[in-house]
């Protein structure tokens, strides 16, 4: 593992170099603080989700991402927040735990004391949640026809819980089988079965 401190001040790339220190009232230079965040790759930001993309954006600014881009996707599961830019792998994590947890967190923030209409968003960047969204569709539809074709049970790898609810989505319509989710996490899994 690498720490700020095994750079000299000036090896030290910028994204560290230059952050603000939360709590030190310093700002970054000019030439690295946050611009244009409302992205248009991924498609304009509607005003009522303005709050949430502003939220988003200050988050990431405490993480010290480097500069990115904030665009708005509607897809068939939900609301996506996508976020654009470079070296976004440490903010997805391995396997997409990190975009998991701050997709939580976000999520609590912003309906944080809301009682109804609460209003939830996925966080994506670079879209690694879209596809992997559409993986999952394709293997949930795989493993419905396993489990019709040797009439046993399917076991699915464990998952995320915004993953295992895409699975649960993409069958939940079937007239030959159901899902269930099994175990504790970080193991828990959906499993397939024959409906009766």
């Amino acid at each position: 593992m690498i720490y700020e401190d095994d750079y000299e001040f000036e090896e030290q790339p910028a994204n560290v170099r230059d952050r603000r220190i939360p709590g030190s009232g310093e700002e970054p230079p000019a030439a690295v603080r946050r611009r244009g965040r409302r992205g248009k790759r991924a498609g304009e930001v509607p005003p009522e989700a303005a709050a949430a993309r502003d939220l988003l954006s200050e988050i990431l600014d405490r993480m010290g991402i480097a500069p990115v881009e904030i665009g708005y996707i509607a897809r068939e599961e939900g609301e996506y927040l996508e976020i654009t830019g470079p070296d976004l792998a440490a903010l997805i994590g391995r396997r997409g735990n990190t975009l998991e947890a701050l997709n939580h967190v976000f999520n609590n923030v912003m309906n944080a004391g809301v009682r109804d209409n609460r209003h939830y968003y996925t966080i994506d960047a670079e879209g690694y949640r879209a596809r992997r969204a559409d993986h999952l569709k394709e293997i949930a539809l795989a493993t419905m026809e396993r489990c019709v074709r040797e009439r046993q049970p399917q076991y699915l790898e464990p998952m995320l819980p915004s993953e295992r609810k895409i699975v649960h989505l993409t069958l939940a319509n079937s007239d030959t089988v159901r899902t269930e989710s099994e175990g504790e996490d970080p193991e828990r899994r959906v499993v397939v079965f024959l409906r009766d």
